[in-house]
């Protein structure tokens, strides 16, 4: 294991190194951010190629909707279950 860089004790040495962390922080908060919008949107490619595949009767907007944010929240296994439990 890699030992850590020594800081120096005086003042400008200490500023120095926290402001090179906090800007490694803030880069690390926004791949962690960007990483959790991923994770959201992983089953996107999924459904839309399984829903390119079945014949879809008319629905309103509003159903489409509602039927997506279901999804959202309970999460794809569980819509289906409920969705399968329903057919």
């Amino acid at each position: 294991m890699a030992r850590p860089k020594k800081v120096g004790s005086d003042l400008m040495s200490i500023s120095a190194e926290r402001v090179r962390l906090e800007a490694e922080l803030a880069d690390l908060a926004a791949r962690e951010k960007e990483a959790i919008e991923a994770a959201r949107d992983a089953g996107r490619p999924a459904l839309l190629s399984a829903l390119e595949r079945v014949k879809i009767g008319e629905m309103t907007r509003q159903d489409a909707k509602a039927i997506a944010g279901a999804i959202a929240k309970l999460g794809g296994v569980q819509a289906a279950k409920l969705l399968a439990a329903k057919a």
